[in-house]
């Protein structure tokens, strides 16, 4: 029977790569920071030793991008160092490893889907740091895959979509970005695609993962109150110019899933249905009741 070990799991996507395996009866190990310290080589041996795993999934990461400007460092050892101790580990002990990275590797320059195979061009701290977890995962060698995602949102933790459905409790108008571009994509559907993708008889490399379709934040903050019941013309458009952050967000991280659908992996549903879908079964999840 083959066994998974996630880390990151009390995280949101680590939550529901663990109820996803747990909903098939997997035999899951599900390691969260006060279990395994990814950037420890003594716990990454010792835990992982003991568990035993054929399939890692690592849902563990440094997630704040604005704050990655001023602590690199801390940002470096979550996503470059433990992804690279968890990818020797599993290639010489024969595991499969199934590592989560970011549309933040690339510049956002571009004007259609980056292929798996584009340059990375990394703008933001995070991004740098994602960018060398993967090479990282990739210089083990060993069955090691990585997993580019973007957007994510679900029923764990902070995210956009959970902040917006507040706010707009809070506020009458709210004035959201609507000139970065990219694919909302729900935690729980991704949970699904790693599992699918730890089992399948596919080659290790670099994979796209994301919820079909592209929107704006704007666009996807006005689905939210759409979703709540609310007027989505209280969401007014702004730009990135008027509202900056520390950490540059690219303007275009629309994902392509070639490889993914050349691969015959289940496809993901077009972000729109699958928001409408993460409400009704965690609505109240998402929206703090």
């Amino acid at each position: 029977m083959t066994r998974w070990l996630v880390t990151g799991a009390g995280g949101q996507l680590g939550t529901d790569v663990v109820d996803v395996l747990s909903a098939y009866r997997a035999d899951v190990v599900a390691a969260d920071h006060a279990m395994l310290d990814i950037t420890d080589p003594d716990a990454v041996d010792g835990v992982l030793l003991g568990a035993a795993p054929d399939v890692v999934v690592n849902c563990a990461a440094y997630t704040d991008v604005d704050a990655a400007e001023t602590n690199e460092g801390a940002a470096r050892r979550l996503n470059t160092v433990g992804p690279g101790l968890l990818a020797r580990w599993c290639a010489g002990h024969r595991a499969r490893l199934i590592h989560v990275s970011t549309d933040y590797v690339f510049s956002g320059e571009a004007d259609e889907p980056y292929d798996e195979d584009a340059p990375t061009e990394p703008r933001s701290a995070y991004g740098r740091t994602k960018a060398g977890g993967e090479r990282a995962v990739a210089a083990a060698g060993g069955d090691c895959h990585v997993v580019r995602t973007a957007w994510v949102y679900g029923a764990t933790g902070r995210n956009f979509v959970k902040t917006i459905a507040r706010l707009a409790g809070e506020r009458e108008t709210l004035d959201v970005v609507d000139d970065q571009l990219g694919s909302p994509t729900w935690s729980l559907h991704l949970a699904r695609a790693l599992v699918a993708l730890s089992v399948a008889d596919v080659p290790p490399g670099i994979w796209h993962c994301t919820g079909a379709g592209e929107a704006t934040w704007c666009g996807l903050a006005r689905a939210v109150l759409a979703e709540l019941g609310m007027d989505p013309a209280r969401v007014r458009a702004t730009s990135s110019e008027a509202f900056r952050r520390p950490a540059p967000r690219p303007s275009y991280s629309v994902l392509s899933d070639r490889r993914w659908i050349e691969a015959g992996l289940p496809t993901m549903a077009h972000w729109r249905d699958a928001l409408h879908e993460a409400f009704l079964a965690v609505g109240e999840d998402l929206v703090g009741r």
